[in-house]
């Protein structure tokens, strides 16, 4: 196996047992690996994202045996499926390899292996299975929708100024946070020709831009909170200009008034 630069040592020994262990199961096809591998871009603190691709004949026999073929790892500390992210063929683990080191399993049919939102590169195959599948694809990450964002926008303005001015103050500070994650960044991102994966190293990836959003942080507070969700606002409607879409200037004036008038 040829390993990226980056690949910590302590992840390399992992990945090398994790490999020659499930390449004995003459159900699987392949083994890739995605994220910070693919891009060589690992530190000490990354994940191993692997893809496991199951022959299509026995997908559904692998998936309901996915926790007792990673049983067979005894520095395999915890486990449990990724349903709260929308992916259940996912197993989120922890393993102790002299240091803790977190590895995502995803198991697919091998013909679902085309659809992948970031490049993943094989590690192992049986011949040239998995390579051929990705060959006949190109990873897409999904991108925001600014014209679904601007249609709900104000309706969210509004239910956040209706929870400050009720003094549901740590719910609005996670209504904040839903804001960053889900329109600032991702529309940042976007317009900078960047993957908009949330506020995912955008100190990194957009210092000028995650100085605004420190403007959006608040503690739990009304006159705080207030003002955070003002320059949400304020980030929005500058990001706003940059997009073809169809706004709803009346639902802004009125949403924006009442946060500014009432709360």
């Amino acid at each position: 196996m040829k390993f990226p630069k980056s690949l910590p040592s302590s992840h390399q020994s992992l990945l090398e047992h994790i490999v020659q262990s499930l390449s004995q199961d003459h159900r699987l096809c392949g083994i890739g690996c995605s994220g910070s591998y693919a891009s060589d871009t690992m530190d000490q603190y990354s994940d191993l994202d692997i893809v496991i691709a199951i022959d299509p004949m026995f997908y559904q026999e692998v998936m309901a045996q996915r926790f007792e073929i990673l049983k067979q790892f005894e520095n395999m500390l915890a486990a449990f499926t990724g349903e709260h992210v929308g992916e259940p063929r996912l197993i989120i683990s922890i393993f102790d390899n002299k240091e803790l080191v977190h590895v995502d399993f995803k198991f697919v049919s091998l013909p679902d292996a085309a659809t992948r939102v970031d490049d993943t590169q094989v590690i192992w195959e049986r011949g040239s299975l998995l390579s051929d599948v990705f060959a006949t694809a190109t990873p897409q990450y999904p991108q925001p929708d600014p014209q679904w964002i601007e249609d709900r926008i104000w309706i969210w303005t509004h239910y956040a100024a209706a929870k400050i001015a009720r003094g549901e103050y740590f719910e609005t500070l996670e209504f904040l946070s839903f804001l960053r994650i889900n329109v600032l960044s991702p529309l940042a991102l976007k317009q900078a020709g960047l993957t908009p994966s949330g506020v995912r190293t955008i100190e990194k990836r957009l210092p000028a831009f995650a100085d605004k959003l420190l403007h959006t942080v608040a503690m739990p507070e009304r006159d705080s909170l207030k003002s955070a969700l003002m320059h949400c606002v304020s980030i929005y409607l500058e990001l706003r200009d940059n997009e073809n879409i169809v706004t709803n200037d009346r639902a802004k004036d009125a949403c924006v008034r009442y946060l500014t008038e009432q709360v």
